[in-house]
């Protein structure tokens, strides 16, 4: 059991919600949860504090009586619960659930423990709110998408249990679970946020690192099986660029490569008895797909290790208005919970991975196209040209799927519409940058898987199993094991699904 003390980082997101980790918040948390409550509760007597006393948003210049204050509560839960569209996947919403208990425990909102204790016995239960992926605009947080939670968590609406839709109130007196206790500001403390878009943001994070490192294991055998020369891959070349990504990547390239007996030395080819040829039999230079991958991939892995820092300080800082201090003794109204930094990631991160799928988009046309490559059959046809049609109709979904993440990478970061009676002026929209992004990330798995099948088609076609390397074997191992080898046509589709599926996973 993990015990979380206020800082989350993305490996025990990975144990948590990969691995089923179960949770428990260390005591001196709780008091912290505590001692804020207290404070605020004490605090607030005689004062104006926004969400407490007052109305919300261009409704916060009306002044609640203290008869009405638990009502105030339950009414921006309930009234707020309106988003509409797809239910966003559980595993998300989970991420979202540990990012909003995260920040709820840095006792900067003055909740009454009650809500710590909920939210862990649902994310240790695996019940997930159903929170559906329109709605949140992104400043005053993912008001909408976290109205949601809070709903669930005063005992309402809808959660995922058992991998069925059911309702709260159920659930609830099945596992013997107790809504939580309204008494200063717990809805809007739930809902005052960036925790959907972080959350999301983490998964997504978490996915394109899957994908860069299937996308290197990639790149190296086509470079492999099509016998490339290794001095673009060199440690001098790379190292002659500043940038840390391109050396990576080089290097994780080198090293799936080193027991390779394809790769070609430039030095044997083309640096001796060159004189009296006019014309080179050898390829001189690989097309650019394959030779500046380092390059290509490198800000790719830059910019995911800039995402997951943005991510990771948003999930441990305080996102709520207004800040409860009990260290000294105030509260401060301001803007927290605005999500821009994790909707310029997002921008950020989908752009990154739509080139990624351009990438491996470019890798399979050179290995469909027997004009590029000159060592393979058309569509690395394994059967009779002209009747049979290998991976011919599976390149049409590749092209479409990368053209659409194409589209998709128009940035959400710049595209503010006011709202709220122009309270809300200008805004993140965090929330669909992250879920367009969530998107674009399963678009290029896709992409990929049917690259890997053609990979593993070319290995076979070639007959060069034995000559891979040991990394580019086990990669031919693990598909092979889901796609058999065809020579007769056969339905594309579910093999595509299951590499994807295994991808994702591994």
């Amino acid at each position: 059991m993990l015990t979380l003390n206020g800082t989350l980082r993305i490996n025990e997101f990975q144990q948590i919600l990969y691995e089923n980790q179960s949770i428990q918040i260390d005591k001196n948390v709780l008091e912290t949860v505590e001692e804020s409550f207290e404070f605020l509760k004490l605090f607030s007597e005689n004062k104006i504090i926004y969400g407490v006393n007052t109305g919300f948003g261009p409704m916060a210049q009306y002044k609640i009586e203290d008869s009405e204050r638990i009502q105030l509560q339950y009414n921006l839960i309930r009234s707020h619960a309106s988003g509409t569209g797809n239910p966003i996947p559980p595993l998300y919403v989970k991420a979202a659930m540990l990012a909003r208990l995260n920040t709820l425990c840095l006792g900067n909102s003055g909740v009454h423990k009650s809500v710590i204790e909920l939210m862990v016995q649902l994310i240790n239960k695996n019940i997930t709110p159903i929170i559906y992926e329109h709605g949140g605009v992104g400043a005053s947080g993912d008001l909408v998408q976290l109205a949601h939670l809070a709903l669930v968590m005063i005992g309402e609406g809808e959660v995922m249990y058992h991998g069925e839709k059911q309702p709260t109130e159920y659930v609830f007196k099945k596992e013997n679970l107790r809504p939580i206790s309204i008494e200063l500001r717990e809805g809007l403390a739930l809902m005052n946020g960036t925790s959907v878009m972080t959350g999301v943001g983490i998964v997504n994070a978490i996915f394109t690192r899957k994908l860069l490192n299937w996308m290197i294991t990639a790149s190296s055998a086509i470079n492999e099986i099509v016998k490339a020369y290794d001095d673009h891959l060199s440690f001098e070349l790379n190292q002659s660029k500043k940038h840390e990504g391109q050396r990576v990547i080089a290097k994780l390239m080198r090293a799936h490569l080193k027991d390779s007996t394809l790769i070609k030395k430039r030095e044997h080819h083309l640096y001796n008895d060159v004189k009296n040829v006019d014309v080179f039999e050898d390829k001189v230079q690989e097309y650019y797909s394959l030779r500046c991958v380092p390059q290509i991939l490198g800000p790719v892995l830059d910019t995911l290790n800039q995402v997951e820092t943005i991510l990771i300080e948003e999930v441990n800082s305080a996102n709520d208005n207004p800040i409860v201090d009990v260290k000294n003794k105030n509260v401060y109204h301001g803007g927290n919970f605005h999500g821009d930094y994790v909707s310029l990631e997002m921008d950020k991160l989908k752009l990154v991975v739509t080139k990624t799928s351009m990438l491996a988009e470019r890798q399979l046309n050179y290995l469909l196209n027997p004009n590029l490559n000159q060592i393979l059959p058309p569509f690395v046809n394994l059967g009779k040209l002209g009747l049979n049609f290998g991976m011919q109709g599976v390149q049409f979904t590749a092209t479409s799927t990368t053209a659409e993440n194409q589209m998709l990478s128009n940035p959400m970061y710049v595209h503010s519409i006011p709202n709220n009676n122009d309270n809300q002026d200008i805004v993140s929209m965090g929330t669909n940058a992250a879920l367009i992004t969530k998107k674009v990330i399963e678009n290029a798995f896709e992409v990929l898987a049917i690259e890997l099948i053609t990979i593993i088609q070319a290995i076979e076609y070639l007959d060069v199993k034995n000559e891979v390397s040991s990394k580019t074997k086990q990669m031919f191992d693990d598909i092979r094991a889901i796609v058999p080898a065809f020579k007769e046509d056969v339905v594309m589709y579910p093999y595509v699904n299951a590499v994807k599926d295994f991808i994702m996973k591994n």
